[in-house]
Order: structure tokens, then C-alpha cells, then sequence
């Protein structure tokens, strides 16, 4: 059975024109899509037109019959979210840059394993790894493999 793009309301077809103009490729895509049902093409038409995959072309027809034009746009997630606040990280920074002895701690050089340890200790994080305390002091630019190597060799 064929599917096709429910009849559109003025609003509807106004806002969709609009997107197709709006700078934003995904939105001015899904916007053609719909346009293109709503003169009568059928998925299988839509495809070449567009170049997209009948399966693609079905959920934002379907997201539209169900929802209307809110039904064509998604939020970015942008990625994970972050494990550690700002703040977080700039108290691992900031402790890596202290003299372990000043602390009152029995070795005079930090190890990623003793800062992931002492941070977790003061309660700066619940937890975490040494190799997220790499990753923030690599950002902060305190820590680099060529330093890595020079303190194994």
C-alpha cells in the first residue's frame, strides 16, 4: 500500500516552504520530502529525487501525518553528555599542579592513578578513571605522550 503525506493545512504548507529555504539541510530535506508526497509522488519517486531511502522517507512521512511540522524537527543531543562539570575539571587541574609534599602526601610526584585517587578522596568527583584524569589534564595542556615518554625512558 502506497503512503502517502496527509492533506496539508495553508500553515503547514507556508512553514514547509519556508524551511526549504532556511539554511538548514535536514529540515529543508524533510521539507521537500513532504512537499513532494503532498503533490502526489510516491515513495518510490521520492527516492531519486531526493536521494533517499524508501525507509527514511516513510518515518518522516509518517512523523508528519502524526505530528505536523513539529513532527520534522529533532533535537541534537551533540554527543554524551559531559561526565565532569567545568568546575570538576578545573579542581583536577588545579591539584595536579600542587607539589604532592605541600599536601602532606608521602610521594613528591603525581601519577594519573594518585590524582584519580586524591580527586575521588577530597570529593572533588564521586569517581573516575585514570584515563579521564589524562584526558582533562591532556585539555588543560598539562600532560602529552612525548612527557609520557620521557618519564619512562
Amino acid at each position: 500500500m502506497a503512503l502517502y503525506v496527509r492533506e496539508l493545512s495553508e500553515s503547514e504548507e507556508l512553514q514547509l516552504r519556508q524551511w526549504l529555504s532556511s539554511g538548514d539541510r535536514e529540515l529543508e530535506h524533510r521539507a521537500r520530502i513532504i512537499l513532494l508526497s503532498s503533490e502526489g509522488y510516491r515513495v518510490p519517486e521520492i527516492g531519486p529525487m531526493t536521494r533517499s531511502h524508501p525507509a527514511n522517507l516513510r518515518k518522516w512521512i509518517r512523523r508528519f501525518n502524526d505530528r505536523g511540522c513539529a513532527g520534522l524537527l529533532t533535537k541534537r543531543s551533540g554527543g554524551p553528555r559531559p561526565r565532569f562539570s567545568s568546575t570538576q575539571r578545573e579542581q583536577i587541574v588545579s591539584l595536579a599542579q600542587q607539589n604532592p609534599r605541600e599536601l602532606g602526601l608521602n610521594f613528591s610526584r603525581w601519577t594519573l592513578h594518585r590524582l584519580a585517587a586524591e580527586a575521588k578522596k577530597r570529593g572533588i568527583v564521586d569517581n573516575i578513571s585514570h584515563e579521564s584524569v589524562r584526558q582533562i589534564l591532556l585539555r588543560a595542556g598539562l600532560y602529552s605522550h612525548a612527557r609520557k615518554h620521557r618519564e619512562a625512558a
